[in-house]
């Protein structure tokens, strides 16, 4: 299922939509993209070393210090081109794809543990949130990380329905008010009060598919898979990038992975960048 190879875009499309996952080296494009990230973090969290920043900061502040760096990376035009740097390092040309822009992510030591985060560790698919069946989602981190601190995926569940609400998520009722919301974890209590699309019951999802990762590595899936992030209490906070990439090809030719159980409403589609 994950596969370290990187076939061509055109390859690599087709492969993603059937349902593999490329984790493949840096280029110096995401290597560069990672570096800026932390540089980034460290200079909005005024500490060395990130990964430790929940030992020196109250949780209020690391929230706020961290939710500016993410409307940064979300909204600024610089971090829109090193976007397209990275994709195009893949092959990827910019003017033919149309991009949902960064978001930061963190996964914080026993942040399971906080009923505030508790949609971090929601087993799901991205094509819930109102996202194309084309949709690539594009993940980097900014440290060496062992599988107990990355996610896993569901294979089984790739064309297989789960039980789930994904007809409670509508796009534009989403951003009405502004998208603190799509860019994440804007208010503390977002998690305690938003409706997130999720499973019903609790389904059998199969095995699960870990994976470890260094600096940087370019890591590419489909939507569609249904996924989870680990809980983790190894004393360090997980920070990477993510961005979802569609291939305006694909979109309008009905091309993508198979639709097994979305019943999102509206388009997260006329909100993506595209290149002029």
């Amino acid at each position: 299922m994950i596969r370290r190879e990187d076939p061509g875009w055109d390859a690599a499309r087709a492969a993603l939509y059937d349902g593999a996952v490329l984790l493949t080296e840096p280029t110096e494009a995401s290597r560069r993209a990672a570096a800026e990230a932390e540089a980034l973090l460290a200079s909005e969290l005024g500490v060395d070393d990130v990964r430790r920043a929940h030992e020196a900061l109250s949780p209020e502040t690391l929230f706020a210090r961290i939710g500016r760096v993410r409307r940064t990376l979300f909204l600024e035009p610089r971090w829109h081109e090193i976007v397209r740097e990275v994709i195009a390092a893949c092959g990827v040309d910019p003017a033919r794809a149309a991009f949902d822009p960064i978001r930061l992510r963190v996964v914080s030591h026993r942040g399971h543990e906080n009923p505030r985060a508790k949609a971090v560790y929601l087993a799901h698919r991205d094509t819930w949130y109102a996202h194309s069946q084309a949709v690539i989602t594009w993940w980097i981190p900014l440290h060496d990380l062992p599988e107990e601190e990355t996610f896993v995926f569901y294979p089984e569940r790739f064309a297989a329905a789960v039980p789930n609400e994904s007809e409670i998520f509508e796009y534009g009722d989403w951003v009405r008010e502004g998208w603190d919301l799509k860019i994440g974890w804007q208010h503390r209590d977002h998690g305690l009060k938003a409706r997130y699309p999720g499973v019903i019951g609790d389904p059998d999802p199969g095995p699960a598919v870990g994976f470890a990762c260094r600096r940087g590595d370019n890591l590419r899936f489909s939507g569609a898979q249904f996924h989870a992030t680990r809980p983790q209490s190894r004393g360090t906070t997980r920070y990477s990038l993510d961005f979802r990439v569609v291939w305006l090809d694909d979109h309008a030719a009905g091309r993508g992975a198979p639709n097994v159980d979305n019943r999102s409403r509206g388009s997260a589609l006329v909100d993506y960048v595209r290149t002029p």
